[in-house]
């Protein structure tokens, strides 16, 4: 049955933590990302990253630490294929003892609380007719981010793929694609409430959780919800969600509607690796996948 549902999602961060500077340290940070990630079989140095980002070896390394919570050599380290398989050891158990209700369980940097509310088949049928979207663009620590909300919560979260030369009206076009006959209106001052909750972990609380409004078909919300299972700090395969949805068979299907979720971040399709351990696709590029992994791999060594 296709259908669009309500989650909700919220989490606890850790005390002492700071949330990551935005916009400004992600552009510097992206290219170093990007370096890092296209000679890291040369282990570059310190001292040759930052001759790269001109700046000088401390301040490399006092930024990019604040940024993602590892320094410049760990990173590397952290998006290296062994380090992917490690992500993806005992993934298939990861989704098969995760909470039926949403909970990622405790002790991880944030739990997921989903709650459902079924659309009629024709909501979705209708590609989005007679649903009302507000959006804006807002800084986040991964670049410039759009959210899109509905009266009932956040139906779409994008990222502007500089790594492609996007511009907004780009970003914009392609998220309008998903629900082509939805009404569009301009409207940060009502987004911007969501971006400062999603992308600031001192406002995880479960006492004001964020609103996510899933619009797709009954396939494509049930890997989402699968999606929501996965902790930060690991990751699962194509394969693994599959079969964990009873369908072993399904892995393309799976990576088409991981391809297809339109809230990224917040619904963490960058968890979902290929079994050899290979990043595989995302996308909003993979210079911000790298970064996300990478980010959520500093939240949890600073957790221990």
């Amino acid at each position: 049955m296709l259908q669009a549902r309500t989650t909700e999602m919220n989490g606890n961060f850790g005390k002492g933590m700071e949330a990551p500077k935005v916009e400004s340290d992600y552009a510097v940070v992206r290219r170093a990302i990007h370096f890092l990630s296209t000679h890291w079989t040369e282990q570059p140095s310190l001292e040759t990253l930052a001759e790269h980002l001109a700046l000088s070896p401390a301040h490399c390394q006092r930024l990019f630490k604040r940024w993602c919570g590892l320094s410049p050599k760990e990173f590397v380290q952290s998006i290296t294929v062994d380090h992917a398989r490690n992500l993806l050891a005992g993934s298939a158990s990861v989704l098969e003892t995760a909470y039926e209700v949403g909970l990622s369980g405790a002790g991880r940097l944030h739990d997921l609380f989903v709650s459902h509310e079924a659309m009629t088949p024709g909501d979705y049928k209708r590609r989005g007719e007679g649903i009302a979207m507000s959006y804006g663009f807002h800084a986040s620590p991964f670049g410039e981010a759009l959210l899109m909300a509905t009266d009932r919560g956040v139906a779409g979260l994008a990222f502007v793929d500089e790594d492609k030369g996007q511009t907004r009206a780009e970003a914009l076009a392609d998220m309008q694609r998903r629900w082509p006959l939805a009404s569009y209106v301009e409207d940060p001052n009502k987004t911007a409430p969501f971006a400062k909750q999603i992308f600031d972990p001192r406002k995880w609380s479960s006492a004001q959780p964020v609103r996510l409004v899933m619009i797709g078909s009954d396939f494509d919300v049930r890997v989402w919800e699968t999606l929501l299972k996965i902790p930060m700090g690991r990751a699962v395969s194509y394969a693994d969600i599959a079969r964990h949805l009873g369908h072993p068979n399904a892995s393309r299907a799976v990576g088409t509607a991981v391809g297809r979720n339109p809230i990224s971040f917040v619904v963490p399709c960058h968890r979902v690796l290929r079994g050899d351990g290979n990043l595989g696709g995302y996308h909003w590029g993979l210079t911000r996948k790298r970064a996300l992994i990478g980010w959520e791999t500093g939240r949890v060594a600073t957790q221990g």
